[in-house]
């Protein structure tokens, strides 16, 4: 697949992005680039071979979920302006 000059134009125009006439001979050329190494990765066979979420077979080295801090709840809800159930009350907001 290649893109002609009018297509560049257009895409430009939706993109509403100006371009003068060599800029879009430029970008033809680039994405016609781009447009052609995709078309030879899409050639290679890929069959039998399973899709990867990495390029790396990598872990991810994670900590031990473990309690840290002490329950304060009590304490928070007692300097809160008003309270119920254990829950904030706030001020209606939308009616």
């Amino acid at each position: 697949m290649s893109l002609t000059l009018e297509q560049v134009h257009r895409i430009a125009h939706l993109a509403r992005i100006e371009v003068s006439a060599s800029e879009a001979l430029s970008t033809q050329g680039h994405l016609n680039g781009i447009f052609q190494l995709i078309e030879q990765m899409q050639a290679v066979d890929t069959t039998g071979v399973e899709p990867m979420a990495h390029a790396q077979d990598l872990a991810q080295r994670l900590r031990d979920d473990v309690v840290s801090e002490s329950d304060r709840r009590a304490a928070f809800l007692a300097v809160a302006p008003e309270t119920e159930a254990g829950l904030y009350l706030v001020p209606k907001v939308i009616e």
